[in-house]
């Protein structure tokens, strides 16, 4: 068994405002990702959302269920978005395989038994981030490239800024019980994402930085929008933000993130905005 998993618990408010560096990034950070021949897996209780990866190189990886799920297989009850960030590789549901080329992404939906990862070239290996969330039904396996994605341009160089929101794994793209996927990715000369911030009570999400040039950083802001903390990310680090916490980052350069959420609703555009100067 090539698959190895944590389990994280819900934290309220208040207990968060008391964590020193140390327990903030015990609570939240995910930073196992991206290991070669290895299943990587994070069941936080956060609406049970997953969060990991798999990176096959000599041989395929075979997603295998998780004590915590009680499941004969791991989709039995649950949907699972995939979005490649590494070299070519396949991803083989229940016998019908989908070619996966850099940053294309691929939903998997509840029922589903088979998943299987593999690489093109074991030493350029395809490496697939993946996020998982509870299901109510079965909907159709899809796969969307990076050139399908509905792409939304936002902010500007003035206000470093200025990027494009690729949306992927989203309504009107691909039909999903609540699971929402897509990537950011920040221009030259722009470093803030998701500012303004904001907190959407109805849902959680996870945030996975990439694209990370070497001997850079990401410092991601989460919390209460009067109470915030921060967290220094590296590249193919993850974060959990929890429903009451802003989640926010800014980088030493430019860089990409992955962001899936789960919850209430499906509603992309569902968010309590806090003012920048506001924030505390």
């Amino acid at each position: 068994m090539n698959t190895n998993y944590e389990t994280r618990y819900a934290s309220s408010p208040s207990t968060v405002k008391t964590y020193d560096t140390e327990a903030l990034r015990a609570e939240f950070l995910i930073d196992n990702l991206m290991q070669d021949g290895t299943i990587n897996l994070t069941y936080t209780h956060y609406d049970r959302y997953i969060a990991g990866s798999a990176v096959p190189t000599s041989e395929a990886l075979t997603l295998e269920t998780i004590d915590p799920l009680k499941a004969e297989y791991f989709l039995e009850r649950r949907e699972l978005g995939i979005i490649n960030v590494g070299g070519n590789g396949t991803v083989t549901v229940d016998g019908e395989v989908f070619e996966m080329g850099l940053k294309d992404a691929l939903y998997i939906g509840m029922g589903s038994k088979d998943v299987v990862f593999a690489s093109e070239d074991a030493s350029h290996p395809a490496k697939y981030y993946l996020n998982s969330a509870p299901a109510h039904t079965n909907y159709p396996t899809k796969k969307v490239s990076k050139a399908e994605a509905n792409k939304i341009e936002l902010g500007s160089l003035e206000t470093a800024n200025h990027r494009t929101v690729n949306q992927m794994i989203i309504g009107g793209i691909v039909t999903t019980c609540q699971l929402q996927m897509g990537m950011t990715e920040l221009k030259i000369g722009s470093v803030w994402n998701t500012m303004p911030a904001h907190v959407h009570d109805r849902r959680m999400e996870v945030y996975f930085y990439l694209d990370i040039p070497a001997e850079q950083a990401v410092c991601h802001f989460m919390g209460e929008p009067t109470e915030t903390r921060h967290i220094w990310m590296q590249n193919d680090q993850a974060v959990i933000s929890p429903p009451w916490s802003i989640h926010s980052g800014s980088g030493t350069s430019n860089y990409t993130f992955i962001w899936g959420m789960a919850g209430e609703n499906l509603d992309y555009n569902d968010m309590d905005v806090a003012k920048i100067t506001e924030l505390r």
